[in-house]
């Protein structure tokens, strides 16, 4: 268990969207959800830069049509990503980078963040708490979270108050914002056959259009048919059109049936059979799409979903259960235990060219905290330990985390044993460590290795300070010549 912190702390859900914080509140022995400055549960994950000034949540949301150049939006995607990176790479192998990266922006932003709670967990929190009983029988649970961004799966069992995660899956380039982008596509088409022209490259135009198709998704999960209208969308011309669910199942089919996919992915890593799950439990606006509902039910052969918890707010819950449960002076927190495990393998290269082989140290699925060693043979004075993380056999295939380079002695005989080492903990970070059996000789470095960004940081704030001294002293400069120019135009005047 991690130490205890001192005060209040809150927990929050960065969503795609929109974004939910939560706060437990000892007193009344529950979880409130904190309102924004409009009186909203949940506020959109929008932010805006205009005339000077920045815009957050829903008055960001509000002008991103007139001013799309400066509004950012759907940014938990690229959390952790470099600019340079391809858009193409598995962003499941970026769940280190993103996790110190959201621990960096905290930072940034004055926070301190004591822990990074994986979605589906803290949703398991909030089912765990909504569905208490006397007994402390096992419960297997599934968390089918689909967000508007991403898409994770979970299969966690929960006895007492241990909850331990068995396997997890997951996509963070899927999600409902997917299922708008083909509904935007069909009305762009739906325009040109009408109309023959062609908005696609008209970012006002499609904009307007994803406002429309968010409200036209929404009326899908309880209606058979919905009709978009968009007033002078192009060219003065106006767009009227009907969708039905039918047309929407449609054309989003290849994502319905990637999210059963992972599904059964999850089930095969967990080792623990369909009619052995007690609960399906559905997290994210998204997963209230019936044709999700729909498919669940037939893969899991007509067992209720839970739907007891806001899919929207069962994040934010759980994640503030658990942030009182981290923090001092709470007596009424129920005392639960986490076991979390790791998404992906991790492990060095060995070898060059094509003998540059994967070699795992932490498995996939592995539970946290974890350390584990592995003993190396040295081949050369100088040794090049590259970290990486993933399931393909060669090691470029994988996402590289880190490098350093361990100097042994030089009379050291070949074949010397090097012990590699790797630990992750309570937060999922990762430290790994080489040492030369022969001298002693140790070095480490802690994964990812990302304070150049609060560096970068720092040094902004100074680069800041020092053109805001030179704007003072410059406006003090035009001052002092203006009050001479009029000192000396006076006498001239009288």
């Amino acid at each position: 268990m991690a130490k205890k912190h001192e005060g209040c702390a809150v927990g929050i859900d960065l969503g795609t969207t929109y974004s939910c914080v939560a706060v437990w509140v000892d007193e009344h022995n529950r979880v409130e959800i904190i309102h924004n400055d409009q009186g909203n549960r949940t506020t959109p994950s929008f932010v805006a830069f205009a005339n000077d000034q920045s815009l957050i949540g829903d008055a960001a949301k509000i002008q991103a049509t007139s001013n799309a150049q400066n509004t950012v939006f759907d940014a938990k995607r690229l959390i952790g990503r470099k600019y340079s990176d391809s858009i193409v790479q598995n962003d499941m192998m970026l769940w280190l980078f993103k996790r110190k990266a959201t621990i960096d922006a905290g930072s940034i932003a004055g926070l301190n963040v004591i822990w990074i709670i994986n979605e589906p967990t803290a949703a398991a929190i909030a089912y765990d708490l909504d569905n208490r009983s006397d007994t402390d029988g096992k419960r297997n649970i599934l968390v089918f979270d689909l967000g508007s961004g991403t898409f994770d799966v979970s299969i966690l069992t929960i006895k007492g108050d241990v909850i331990e995660v068995k396997a997890t899956a997951g996509n963070t380039h899927l999600g409902g914002e997917d299922f708008d982008n083909r509904m935007v596509n069909y009305f762009v088409e739906e325009f040109k056959k009408k109309n023959n022209v062609d908005i696609s490259g008209n970012s006002k135009s499609l904009r307007r259009l994803r406002t429309a198709r968010e409200r036209a998704k929404r009326t899908l999960s309880f209606a058979f048919v919905t009709t978009v209208e968009v007033d002078s969308l192009c060219m003065g011309i106006d767009f009227i059109s009907t969708i039905t669910r039918a047309k929407f199942e449609e054309i989003n089919m290849d994502f319905f049936n990637e999210c059963m996919k992972t599904v059964d992915n999850c089930l095969r890593d967990s080792t623990i059979y369909k009619s052995d799950i007690d609960d399906v439990v559905l997290v994210g606006g998204s997963s209230r799409i019936p044709k999700v509902q729909d498919q669940l039910l037939k893969l899991f052969k007509g067992k209720d979903l839970f739907m007891h918890i806001n899919p929207d707010e069962a994040v934010a819950y759980g994640a503030a259960v658990h942030a009182a449960i981290l923090s001092e002076g709470f007596k009424n927190v129920p005392n639960l235990v986490l076991k979390n495990k790791t998404p992906l393998s991790l492990g060095i290269g060995t070898g060059k060219g094509v003998n540059n082989v994967m070699s795992v140290v932490i498995p996939r699925n592995t539970s946290i905290p974890v350390k584990k060693k592995r003993i190396y043979k040295l081949v050369n004075p100088k040794v090049t330990i590259n970290v990486y993380e993933g399931e393909r056999t060669r090691s470029p295939d994988n996402n590289l985390l880190g490098s350093f380079v361990l100097s042994c002695h030089p009379n050291a005989p070949r074949g010397s044993p090097l012990e590699v080492s790797f630990s992750i903990d309570e937060n999922g970070i990762l430290t790994v460590s080489a040492k030369e059996i022969y001298t002693g000789n140790m070095k480490k470095i802690s994964i990812p290795n990302y304070k150049e960004r609060l560096k970068y940081h720092v040094e902004d704030m100074k680069f800041l300070r020092k053109a805001n001294v030179s704007k003072l002293d410059s406006w003090v400069y035009n001052m002092k010549n203006a009050l001479k120019k009029r000192m000396l135009c006076s006498p001239l005047k009288k």
